[in-house]
């Protein structure tokens, strides 16, 4: 059995320093480990179109284009280096005090570009899958709707006999599923486990078996 936990350290989000936070203060950085481009670089450097897609494909934010021309403006006469800086940007997007829920997805769809998260969970689907032993289980428990729904499709896609496109006159791919899917809904924390642990909320479980 595989087991792929797709959340993050409490101890790292709960760290200002590793700026995951948007407590006041803290600074954009979000990175899992020290290389590469932080969320201040993203969203000092790159243009008003890449902006819009971050927000709008990786938080779902319907104000994504607003917010990334708001973005583009303030940085022209400051530089974005804390979470007041961001907050700020929102709140003027939105003419009003962003929600708690509402600042965590804009934050949340940073950490994501900065770290590269869908491309990661794409090639670890693939790589686990692969690897697992003939009737063997892999289970994955998701934490945002954008990679549930990849685990989703993914778990379809291997559970069908035929992925050929529609109108096809003959089959030219596997002809066989590569397993089946074990949960045909999700499986979500209970009233207790929530209460004993509250990030446990927004969690999604899938298993999938790989055929013999």
């Amino acid at each position: 059995r595989q087991l792929l936990d797709l959340g993050i350290s409490s101890h790292q989000v709960d760290r200002d320093e590793r700026g995951f936070s948007f407590r006041r203060g803290a600074p954009l950085d979000m990175r899992m480990t020290p290389d590469g481009a932080t969320a201040a670089d993203l969203l000092n450097r790159e243009d008003e179109a890449e902006l819009a897609r971050i927000f709008r494909e990786y938080g779902e934010e319907p104000r994504g284009r607003a917010l990334a021309r708001e973005v583009v403006r303030r940085r022209q006469e400051t530089p974005f280096a804390t979470s007041d800086d961001l907050v700020a940007a929102l709140y003027r997007t939105l003419r009003r005090e962003p929600t708690h829920q509402e600042k965590a997805r804009v934050f949340q769809a940073l950490r994501m570009a900065v770290n590269g998260e869908l491309e990661a969970l794409e090639r670890a689907l693939d790589g686990i899958r692969e690897a697992l032993n003939a009737g063997g289980v892999l289970v994955v428990i998701a934490y945002h709707s954008l990679e549930d729904r990849m685990v989703k499709h993914a778990f379809r896609e291997w559970s069908r006999s035929c992925v050929c496109p529609p109108g096809f006159p003959v089959c030219t791919c596997r002809g066989r599923p590569l397993g089946e899917t074990l949960t045909r809904k999700p499986v979500r924390a209970g009233e207790d486990e929530v209460a004993r642990n509250p990030r446990a909320r927004s969690a999604v479980m899938r298993a999938w078996r790989k055929a013999a």
